[in-house]
C-alpha cells in the first residue's frame, strides 16, 4: 500500500518506528529484479509442527526455500545430523529440501518418529524451519472383555461406558446398533464428551442388546467396534416376580412403584472442576444429569455475560460451546439441571492460558552499506514467552561476531552495516504451551537506480478522476524521485500533486490540460535514470437518459431506456442485469442499442432493472423498477356463518393483488332452486374488507362466490361457497310496473312484472287482480289468475279511468296490500277536427298557423298532440303545375300553434290541422289557402358568351331556375384583365327582364374580360355567377395575310423565308446540343397545353414546324370552337352552336382554352401565359 510522506503530528510515538521502517529498503516484487539481485534464504513452506503421518503411506516432509544463489539444505535429526546419504529410505528432492521417506518399500514408519528440522544455506546466510515432530497414527484394536448385561430398575440413571483405545489422533465416538443405525438420542438419552451413553432416567423401551460403540481414525480411515452391551429394563412388577425367591417378603411388598426423583449429576462430578483451555481455541463445558422428569440444563457466567456471537449449545443444551476463546472468557461457569422436584448445579472455572503469539513478527531488513536498521521480534502469550535470538541457525551468544550488530532483548539494532553484515536471524518465543519461530534476513545491497515501470507507458484517466503515474524503482542506497512536465518542464511542485514513496505521481483531480508527457528520474550516488510516461484525459461516461420506473400489466410489453454519452475514442459495452443477476435467458427480453424491451411481461419479471455501462476506464450504472400488475387472483375459502332465516354472514379470504391494491369485492349468489347456473349481483365491499352480513329472501337455496376487483380489472369469481336454504314465508313485495290500458275501445288491459323466483317467498305463486271505474261508487272486481303477468278486463266504456291493483300470494299467504294505479279502458278515434284555423305569413319562407283545441271529451284517449298538413299548390311566378307533395309537422301536448318553415317564395299553399289520440288522427279541419311574398330570385340557369370579335362579344343567358317574384331586370358588371391579373375598371349594365342575350361592343382587341351576371327582382338582387371571355386580333390584317398568300412572289419569298427558319433551326440544334437553350421550344415542350399548341392545316389547328402545304390559303372563319373541335365546313356562325354551359371562351387566336372555364369570382384570371403565346399568324405578319 501507498505511503504519503506526511507523518500524523498525533502520534509521535510511531516517529522512531516509523523512520527504522523507512530507513529500509522496499524490493519490488519484480521477477526480473529478484532474478539478478543476491538475497538470503527464505522458508517458503513447510510441514506442520505437529506432523501425523499414515503408517502405510510414505512419509513426505516439506521444506522449501527461495534465494540468490539458490539455496543448498541439509536436516537434523532430534537434534544432531542427519545424513540422508546413509539411508537407502530417505531422498532428497531435486532444488528442494523436502524429504521423502519410502515406508511403502519395506520402511518402518516407526522408525522415522523423532524431531527433524531443515536448515536452507547460501552464501549471504542460512534459514531454519520449525521443528517438525513426525509421529505415525495408531488405531489399536479394543482389549478382549466380558461384558455383563445391564438390569435396570424403570427410571433408574444409567451409563454405558463406551473406553474407547488410546489412539493418534484421538479417535471420533458414536454408538449405534447391529443394523449400523445410529441409536436415537434426547434430552434423556445423549452421548458425553467421553463417549460414554447417559441415560437420566431408563425406560422399557430402552431394553435391547445392541448397544454398540464405534471409534472411527480418520487418519487411518478405520473403524473399530466394541462388543454389544445389553440393557433389560424392569419395571417393579415384573422385578418383583423375578427376584422374589431371593428377597423376603417384606423386601418384596416394601418396594415402592416408579417415583420421581430430583435431579443429580451424572459428570461432572462434585459441585466444583476446573478447566484450562488455550487462547483461539474452541471450549467445550459439559454437565448431564439424572432425575426424573428428565431435567433440563441451563447455563450461566457468574459476574458475567456469555458471549453472545460466540456462544452456542449442543447435546440438548448438556454441552456449552464457546469458540475462539481469548483470556476475557475465564472465570466461572455455572451449570443447573433442574425439574419438578429441585435443582442441582456445579461450577467449572476456566482458565484460559496462551501459547505465544506474534503481536510484531520480523521483517526482512535490506539496508545500503552504510545506513541503520532495526529487527523487531515480539510476541505475547499466557505465561509470557521468552525471546531468543539466532543467526543463520545458529544461537546469537555463539555465532561470529559482526560489529555492526546490536542485541537488546526483543530487538537487534543494526548501525553502518558493510556487505559482511547480510544473515538470516530467527526469533524464538516460547513458554510452556508452544513456541514460534520467524526468519528474516538483513541483506546489504549497493545498486545505482532502477526503474521498473515500462517506458512510454501510456496511462489513461477519466476527467475529474484521479491520475495515478507509476515509477516502481529500486536502488541501493535508496533512489531520490523526481518529476518533470514535457521534454523541458520545470520539476513538478505544489498542492496539485502528490508524492508517494513508492515514486508514485498523483493528480488528484485530474482536468483535460493533464494531458501530456510526464518524466520520471531516480537518482542515488551510485547513479541517474529516467523514465517517460503518457497521460491520457478521456471524457466521462455518462447515462443522460436512464431508465424510468414502469408500471405494465401483465402480457403487455414495457421498454427501458438507456442512452448513453462517452468519449469517442471509447468503446462502451452495455449489460443489463435485473436484480443484480444476469437476464434471463428468455427470448421475450430484447435488448436493443439503447433500451431494454420485455415482450409479453409475467409476474416473474417484477424487480429492479439496471444498465450498467462499461468502458476500460469507467463505469456508470442506473437502475429502475418495474412492477408487473394483473387483475386479482380469486378469493378462496369461502365461508358461511351466523346462519339466521333473513341474513349470513360470508367471510372469504382475498387471492394476490398482483401489486394492484384491491379496491372492492363483488358477492354474487345463484339461486339453485329457481334459476341453477344463473349469477346475480348481491353486493360489493370495500377492498380492505374480507367479511359481509348479506340479508336473504325466504325460499331460495343460495350460493355465494366473490368477484376481487382492482384498477386492472376483475378477478376470476372464486369457488362457490356451500349451498344454504331458506325458509318459505308469504310474499314480501307486489308486482311491480302495474299498468292499465286498454287495446280496443272496449276493454282494458291490466299487466304487470311478475314477481322473480326468489321474490315469491314459496310455492305456489298467484296474482290477485283487482279494478273499479274511478269516481263511480263500484265495488272492486277481483280475479286470482296463475303465476302470468296480464289480465284482460272486457265490455268497458271507451277511454274512462279504473283504479288498479294487482297482489302477490303463494302457498303461505298474501303480500302486504299493493298501492293503486289508475289505468284507462281502450281508446277510439277522435271525433271533431280543430276550429278557427289561421295563418300568418312571416316572411317568403316561414309562416305561423294557430288553432283552437277541440275539447277533450271528444278526443276519446289520451290526447298525444296534432298534426298540420301543408303542400304547395302553385308558384305564382310559372304556371307549370307539378306533383303535389304533402308535408307533415307534429306538435306534441295541447299546443295551440306551430311554425312552418321551409316555403318556397312567390308560392301557394294549403293547409289543415288534425288531433292525434293513441288510436290515430282525427277528421281535418278545412283547407286553409295562404300565400307567400317574393323573394330574391336564384342565379341565371346558365352564361354564355359566344362570337369573340375584334371590338365585340355575343353573351347569351337562361333565366333563374327558381325566380321567387316577378323578374325585374337583369345586372351585367363587367372588367378587363390585363397579363399580370390585375383587374381594371368595372362596367355595370342594367338589361331589360324579357332579354335573353346581348352583344358587347366598343370592347378592346386582343383583351380578356370578366364578366358578372344575376337576377333581379322587387325585392332584390339574387346569386350572381361569372365568366371570362377575350376578343380576337385585327381582322383585316388577317384578310391581307389570306389575299397575299395566292401570289406567286409571295409563294417565292415564303420559300426564302422558309429556308432561313431551317437554318436557324439547325443552327439551334446544334447550339442545344452543345448545352444552350431553344426557350421556344423548351417552353412548348414543358407545357405541353394542346390548347396553345399551333393549329395544322388538316384539322384547324398549325403544326409546329411548316412544310409545302403548310403554305396553303387559310380558310376562312377556320377557328377551333369551344367545345375543343374543329368542323372545316363550319361558317363563324357555328360557334354559337358549341358556346352552351361555362366553357365557351376563347384565345387570342380564336382556339378554345379550357383552363378558364368554370372559375369563381374569387379566383384570379388564369392562362395568361396561354394567351400570350404568339400566334402563327402574328409570327406571319413580322415576316411582311
Amino acid at each position: 500500500m501507498m505511503k504519503k510522506k506526511s507523518i500524523p503530528a498525533s502520534k509521535p510515538f510511531l516517529i522512531l518506528f516509523l523512520c527504522q521502517i523507512i530507513s529500509a529498503l522496499d524490493v519490488p516484487l519484480d521477477s526480473k529484479l529478484l532474478e539478478e539481485l543476491s538475497q538470503p534464504p527464505t522458508i517458503t513452506h513447510q510441514s506442520p509442527k505437529d506432523y501425523i503421518v499414515d503408517p502405510r503411506e510414505n512419509i513426505v516432509i516439506q521444506c522449501e526455500a527461495k534465494g540468490k544463489p539458490p539455496p543448498s539444505f541439509s536436516w537434523t535429526r532430534n537434534g544432531t545430523h542427519f545424513d540422508i546419504d546413509k539411508d537407502a529410505q530417505v531422498t532428497m528432492k531435486p532444488n528442494s529440501g523436502t524429504l521423502v521417506i519410502n515406508i511403502m518399500n519395506g520402511g518402518k514408519a516407526e522408525a522415522y518418529e523423532g524431531v527433524y528440522q531443515c536448515t536452507a544455506r547460501n552464501e549471504r546466510g542460512a534459514a531454519i524451519s520449525n521443528n517438525i515432530v513426525i509421529r505415525p497414527s495408531r488405531s489399536p484394536l479394543w482389549t478382549k472383555e466380558k461384558l455383563e448385561p445391564h438390569h435396570v430398575r424403570e427410571g433408574d440413571s444409567l451409563v454405558l461406558h463406551c473406553r474407547p483405545p488410546v489412539g493418534l489422533p484421538p479417535p471420533i465416538i458414536f454408538w449405534m446398533d447391529n443394523a449400523f443405525q445410529r441409536l436415537p438420542q434426547s434430552e434423556r438419552v445423549s452421548q458425553g464428551l467421553n463417549g460414554d451413553l447417559y441415560f437420566s432416567n431408563v425406560q422399557p423401551e430402552d431394553t435391547r442388546e445392541d448397544y454398540i460403540c464405534y471409534a472411527r481414525f480418520n487418519h487411518t480411515q478405520t473403524i473399530q467396534q466394541k462388543q454389544p452391551i445389553s440393557v433389560k429394563v424392569f419395571s417393579m412388577d415384573s422385578l418383583n416376580d423375578t427376584i422374589a425367591a431371593n428377597l423376603s417378603d417384606t423386601d418384596i411388598y416394601g418396594a415402592k412403584p416408579v417415583t420421581e426423583r430430583q435431579p443429580v449429576l451424572l459428570t461432572p462430578t462434585g459441585s466444583t472442576s476446573t478447566k484450562v483451555e488455550l487462547r483461539g481455541n474452541v471450549l467445550l463445558l459439559e454437565c448431564i444429569a439424572a432425575g426424573l422428569p428428565t431435567p433440563v440444563i441451563r447455563w450461566i457466567k457468574e459476574g458475567g455475560e456469555l458471549p453472545s456471537n460466540r456462544t452456542f449449545f449442543e447435546n440438548f443444551k448438556k454441552t456449552l460451546k464457546i469458540i475462539d476463546v481469548s483470556e476475557a472468557d475465564s472465570g466461572n461457569y455455572k451449570c443447573i439441571a433442574r425439574n419438578t422436584l429441585g435443582s442441582v448445579h456445579h461450577v467449572i472455572s476456566v482458565t484460559v492460558k496462551a501459547a505465544p503469539y506474534w503481536i510484531t513478527a520480523p521483517r526482512n531488513l535490506v539496508l545500503s552499506p552504510g545506513e541503520d536498521g532495526t529487527l523487531i521480534c515480539r510476541a505475547n502469550g499466557n505465561p509470557k514467552p521468552s525471546i531468543s535470538w539466532l543467526a543463520n541457525g545458529v544461537p546469537i551468544a555463539i555465532a561470529p561476531e559482526d560489529p555492526s550488530r546490536k542485541v537488546d532483548g526483543d530487538t537487534i539494532i543494526f548501525s553502518h552495516v558493510q556487505e559482511r553484515s547480510s544473515a538470516v536471524y530467527q526469533c524464538n518465543a516460547s513458554n510452556e504451551y508452544g513456541y514460534l519461530l520467524a526468519n528474516a534476513f538483513v541483506n546489504v545491497l549497493a545498486e545505482p537506480p532502477r526503474i521498473l515501470t515500462p517506458a512510454n507507458k501510456l496511462y489513461q484517466v477519466i476527467a475529474d478522476s484521479p491520475a495515478l503515474l507509476d515509477c516502481a524503482y529500486f536502488g541501493s542506497p535508496k533512489p531520490e524521485i523526481e518529476w518533470f512536465k514535457g521534454v523541458k518542464g520545470s520539476i513538478l511542485r505544489g498542492n496539485e500533486y502528490v508524492f508517494h514513496d513508492n515514486g508514485t505521481l498523483e493528480i488528484p483531480v485530474a482536468q483535460k490540460d493533464s494531458t501530456g508527457t510526464y518524466t520520471c528520474v531516480a537518482r542515488n550516488e551510485l547513479g541517474k535514470i529516467q523514465n517517460e510516461v503518457h497521460l491520457e484525459i478521456k471524457d466521462p461516461t455518462m447515462i443522460i437518459k436512464q431508465p424510468e420506473y414502469k408500471v405494465v400489466q401483465r402480457y403487455g410489453q414495457v421498454s427501458f431506456e438507456c442512452i448513453i454519452k462517452h468519449d469517442s475514442t471509447l468503446l462502451p459495452t452495455v449489460i443489463w442485469l435485473k436484480d443484480n443477476d444476469e437476464l434471463p435467458d428468455d427470448e421475450r427480453f430484447l435488448v436493443g442499442k439503447d433500451n431494454l424491451t420485455i415482450m409479453n411481461v409475467t409476474d416473474k419479471d417484477d424487480g429492479t432493472y439496471t444498465c450498467i455501462v462499461n468502458t476500460t476506464l469507467d463505469s456508470v450504472s442506473a437502475s429502475a423498477v418495474l412492477t408487473v400488475v394483473a387483475r386479482p387472483n380469486p378469493p378462496f375459502d369461502l365461508e358461511l356463518t351466523g346462519q339466521l332465516e333473513r341474513s349470513i354472514e360470508l367471510s372469504w379470504i382475498p387471492g394476490d393483488e398482483n401489486n394492484s391494491p384491491i379496491t372492492h369485492f363483488v358477492i354474487e349468489y345463484e339461486d339453485g332452486l329457481h334459476e341453477p347456473g344463473v349469477w346475480h349481483y348481491q353486493t360489493e365491499v370495500p377492498g380492505t374488507q374480507t367479511t359481509v352480513q348479506l340479508k336473504l329472501s325466504p325460499y331460495v337455496n343460495y350460493s355465494f362466490r366473490v368477484v376481487a376487483v382492482n384498477k386492472i380489472g376483475r378477478s376470476q369469481p372464486s369457488e362457490p361457497s356451500e349451498q344454504y336454504l331458506t325458509k318459505s314465508a308469504s310474499p314480501d313485495e307486489n308486482p311491480a310496473n302495474v299498468q292499465g290500458i286498454g287495446s280496443e275501445p272496449d276493454n282494458l288491459v291490466i299487466t304487470w312484472e311478475s314477481l322473480k323466483g326468489f321474490q315469491s317467498n314459496g310455492p305456489g305463486l298467484q296474482y290477485k287482480v283487482s279494478w273499479r271505474q274511478k269516481d263511480v261508487d263500484d265495488e272492486w272486481t277481483s280475479v286470482i289468475v296463475a303465476n302470468v303477468s296480464k289480465y284482460i278486463v272486457s265490455g268497458t266504456p271507451t277511454f274512462v279511468p279504473y283504479e288498479i291493483k294487482v297482489q302477490a300470494l303463494n302457498d303461505l299467504g298474501y303480500a302486504p296490500e299493493p298501492s293503486e294505479v289508475i289505468g284507462h279502458s281502450g281508446e277510439d278515434l277522435p271525433m271533431v277536427a280543430p276550429g278557427n284555423v289561421q295563418v300568418h305569413v312571416i316572411n317568403s319562407t316561414l309562416a305561423k298557423v294557430h288553432w283552437d283545441p277541440v275539447p277533450l271529451k271528444t278526443v276519446r284517449g289520451h290526447l298525444q298532440g296534432y298534426k298540420v298538413y301543408y303542400w304547395k299548390v302553385q308558384s305564382l311566378s310559372r304556371r307549370s303545375r307539378r306533383h303535389v307533395e304533402k308535408k307533415i309537422l307534429t306538435f306534441r301536448g295541447n299546443k295551440t300553434f306551430g311554425m312552418l318553415p321551409g316555403l318556397e317564395p312567390y308560392s301557394s299553399y294549403k293547409l289543415n290541422v288534425r288531433v292525434v289520440n293513441g288510436k290515430g288522427e282525427g277528421p281535418a279541419s278545412p283547407d286553409k289557402v295562404f300565400k307567400t311574398p317574393e323573394g330574391v330570385p336564384s342565379s341565371p340557369s346558365y352564361l354564355k358568351i359566344t362570337n369573340p370579335t375584334l371590338d365585340s362579344l355575343t353573351l347569351e343567358w337562361g333565366s333563374p331556375t327558381h325566380p321567387n317574384g316577378v323578374l325585374t331586370s337583369y345586372i351585367l358588371k363587367f372588367q378587363p384583365i390585363n397579363n399580370t391579373h390585375e383587374l381594371g375598371p368595372l362596367v355595370e349594365i342594367r338589361i331589360p327582364a324579357n332579354e335573353s342575350s346581348l352583344i358587347l361592343k366598343n370592347l378592346n382587341y386582343s383583351t380578356r374580360y370578366k364578366f358578372y351576371f344575376n337576377a333581379q327582382t322587387s325585392v332584390g338582387s339574387g346569386s350572381q355567377i361569372t365568366e371570362e371571355a377575350v376578343t380576337i386580333m385585327d381582322e383585316a390584317m388577317a384578310s391581307r395575310q389570306v389575299d397575299i398568300a395566292t401570289q406567286g412572289w409571295f409563294i417565292g419569298l415564303m420559300c426564302a423565308v422558309a429556308l432561313l427558319i431551317l437554318i436557324l433551326l439547325i443552327v439551334c440544334f446544334i447550339r442545344r446540343n452543345k448545352g444552350g437553350k431553344y426557350p421556344v421550344k423548351e417552353k412548348e415542350d414543358a407545357h405541353a397545353d394542346p390548347e396553345i399548341q399551333p393549329m395544322k392545316e388538316d384539322d384547324g389547328t398549325f403544326g409546329e414546324y411548316s412544310d409545302a402545304e403548310d403554305h396553303k390559303p387559310l380558310k376562312k372563319g377556320s377557328r377551333t370552337p369551344s367545345d375543343r373541335t374543329v368542323k372545316k365546313e363550319d361558317s363563324d356562325d357555328s360557334l354559337v352552336d358549341y358556346g352552351e354551359g361555362v366553357n365557351g371562351q376563347f384565345n387570342e387566336d380564336g382556339s378554345f382554352i379550357g383552363q378558364y372555364s368554370g372559375k369563381k369570382e374569387k379566383e384570379p384570371a388564369e392562362g395568361n401565359e396561354s394567351s400570350e403565346a404568339p400566334s402563327p399568324v402574328n409570327a406571319m405578319n413580322s415576316f411582311v
